[in-house]
């Protein structure tokens, strides 16, 4: 079975409430690298077989279709999953 990712982002001219309050609650638990947190959403496809690029395609339109909101999120990326990757 071969799986694809698709990742998908709330465009950065949308607020992100969920990140703010994850960058806000970072600092009190220790963590004081990070200046900013986008929240984001993962969507884990499954194909019998190898995935092709005819697979690869198929998923770009379910991202642009369904998978996201294209009036307030972008699809950053669809790929193939290594075997060793969740």
């Amino acid at each position: 079975m071969g799986r694809i990712a698709v990742d998908v982002m709330l465009k950065p001219e949308i607020l992100d409430p969920q990140g703010q309050a994850v960058n806000g609650a970072l600092p009190r638990l220790g963590f004081s690298s990070f200046t900013d947190v986008r929240q984001g959403k993962r969507f884990v496809l499954t194909v019998d077989g190898d995935v092709t690029p005819a697979h690869l395609e198929e998923a770009r339109k379910a991202a642009d279709t369904l998978l996201s909101n294209p009036v307030i999120e972008d699809v950053l990326s669809v790929r193939a999953l290594g075997e060793d990757e969740a």
